[in-house]
């Protein structure tokens, strides 16, 4: 799928932060993600929950660095597909007794489109480490973020 247009890029919220479409609301399936790629560092993981609200986080979970894009969405969090470690959608971190946290992404619903905050996007950090608890703004060069095919959804 091609990102949605960019007519939010240049504009502003009160906040100063500026927006960049990458989808609908309805292009992320329910309980289900949309993986947004970026030219550098690890992708972007979009989520809808049941009730229509949407999160987004690195697409590594804090363990071993699954791809939670992958995983089966439910209430407020996800699994890991890989060894089903439960991750918080609003704060990224993952339920105890397990310890970690991933790195949680700005989001805007207008008018039924999602954006992601070009800031959050355009400032690289460290991916490396999928154990950080860093909830610090980071992410990569936004100009080429694109939405990628649905992820698995819960059945």
């Amino acid at each position: 799928m091609t990102p949605a247009p960019d007519a939010r890029a240049g504009s502003a919220s009160p906040a100063g932060a500026q927006w960049k479409t990458i989808c609908r609301v309805d292009d992320i399936p329910r309980l289900g993600a949309r993986r947004v790629s970026r030219p550098h560092g690890a992708d972007i993981a979009v989520f809808r929950t049941a009730d229509d609200r949407v999160f987004a986080l690195l697409d590594r979970c804090p363990h071993k660095g699954g791809p939670l894009s992958q995983g089966i969405v439910f209430g407020d969090s996800v699994a890991c597909p890989l060894h089903n470690w439960t991750i918080g959608l609003a704060d990224g971190c993952a339920a105890a007794p397990d310890v970690g946290c991933v790195q949680r992404f700005s989001v805007r619903v207008s008018a039924g489109s999602v954006a992601l905050d070009l800031a959050e996007l355009a400032h690289p950090r460290s991916d490396a480490d999928p154990g950080s608890a860093s909830h610090a703004a980071g992410g990569n060069d936004a100009a080429g973020a694109s939405v990628e095919s649905p992820a698995k959804t819960a059945a």
